[in-house]
């Protein structure tokens, strides 16, 4: 809470594992895990099966000195619960567990299609190609009728949380407090516009705007159509907000809320005006609810180069932004901290996901997980992760080498 609050604290705070964009692709982390621990039966849960993230255990979570854990919701992004655990082995031979309704067919290229809610009796959701490590969402969307679209249809996936729910968040929330660690809520259906959502893959039925690129051209012509999807979301989103602050209360420092991308590796994926218009009075609403009626911070998620949305996305209401992308366009660590490390606190950034964790030496990764650590946590601020999830087939020793310069930070 020092750290969110931009206090100086004398270890760097550590995320791995507690969001959907802070984890460790399964594949690498089962490395990891025998490397450190040296339990070669030990199978690594798979519990976001899009991306193939697996669950750092609370073994690892100590050997690694991670601070922060997920209060995450009990379905996945194909829409069955993480529960009900099976064998299964990944494209690369890596043995896992994956939950029980985690089903794949084989396609004709040799890779698998999997199912929502794992039923194998409607059309496929997800695709991963021969070889691959995750899976592509597949559009299910029909054909769009302009004169007769119809604003409820890309609202199907949102509605009131069920007592279930709200005590699932409870639960997870509760256990982190006793376990002294750090937690983040993923707020649920606060992410206005996420790609990653839009397809609905956990739905067996996709009715309205579905397609990636259809809906981006969306954001433009039919502008009037998505702004009154919002507004119905932003509705749904804050009175479930209410629920969620009474059930969870102080057990919970920060509140994951969207992960929109707006930046691309050379600029923004949207003008400043555009998200003026369309999406910055829907973060305001949710941004300012929180603040009001809690004490958690706010989390944003956007990839890319999103320097100049900074000043907007502060005005918001957004405390925490993520997944720091030093690499894109503008986005000098040195610069971000000097500009806007007093509104901010940066959840990511610590080390470079494109080249030098993945193709670097160990050294070099040292070396600058090393710089990003004196950069960000310089009078606080600042919660170490890589820039986005690890991803498959990283060296174990980049790996370690980049926990061995976070500890090394901390003396």
């Amino acid at each position: 809470m020092k750290t969110l609050t931009h206090q100086p604290v004398d270890k760097v705070v550590v995320d791995f594992g507690a969001t959907h964009v802070t984890g460790i692709a399964a594949g690498t982390l089962s490395k990891l895990r025998r490397q450190l621990l040296g339990d070669d039966d030990y199978k690594v849960k798979v519990i976001e099966p899009y991306q193939m993230l697996g669950e750092i255990d609370d073994e690892l979570r100590d050997v690694l000195g991670i601070d922060v854990l997920g209060v995450l919701g009990p379905r996945t992004m194909f829409g069955f619960e993480n529960r009900n655990f099976k064998p299964f082995t990944m494209f690369d031979g890596t043995e896992v567990l994956v939950p029980g309704a985690f089903n794949v067919t084989p396609t004709p290229d040799g890779g698998w299609y999997i199912y929502p809610e794992g039923d194998t009796s409607v059309a496929p959701s997800g695709h991963m190609p021969k070889d691959g490590f995750y899976f592509d969402a597949i559009c299910r969307q029909g054909p769009i009728d302009d004169g007769n679209l119809n604003v409820e249809d890309n609202l199907a996936e949102f509605g009131p949380l069920s007592d279930d729910d709200i005590q699932f968040f409870a639960d997870s929330a509760k256990d982190a407090s006793g376990k002294d660690l750090g937690a983040i809520l993923s707020v649920p259906g606060a992410g206005f516009g996420d790609i990653a959502l839009v397809p609905a893959m956990w739905m067996k039925e996709t009715p309205g705007i579905r397609d990636v690129e259809e809906w981006y051209i969306s954001t433009a012509v039919r502008r009037d159509y998505v702004y009154k999807v919002f507004e119905k979301q932003c509705e749904i989103a804050l009175a479930n907000l209410d629920r969620l602050f009474k059930a969870l209360g102080d057990d919970v420092g920060a509140a994951f809320t969207t992960g929109t991308d707006f930046g691309t590796q050379n600029g923004l994926f949207i003008s400043p005006q555009s998200y003026r218009d369309l999406f910055k009075p829907f973060h305001k609403a949710i941004n300012d609810h929180i603040h009001k009626n809690s004490n958690w911070k706010v989390f944003i998620h956007s990839c890319g180069s999103v320097v100049e949305l900074l000043p907007d996305l502060i005005e918001a209401g957004f405390d925490i932004l993520n997944p720091v992308q030093c690499s894109a366009a503008g986005m000098d660590p040195k610069m971000l901290k000097s500009e806007f490390g007093d509104d901010l606190v940066f959840w990511g950034g610590g080390v470079d996901t494109q080249k030098t964790l993945p193709f670097g030496t160990a050294e070099e990764v040292y070396d600058e997980v090393s710089e990003r650590i004196s950069i960000f946590n310089n009078n606080g601020g600042f919660v170490f992760d890589a820039i986005h999830n690890i991803q498959a087939n990283v060296p174990v020793e980049n790996v370690l080498a980049m926990f061995k310069a976070i500890k090394d930070s901390s003396g």
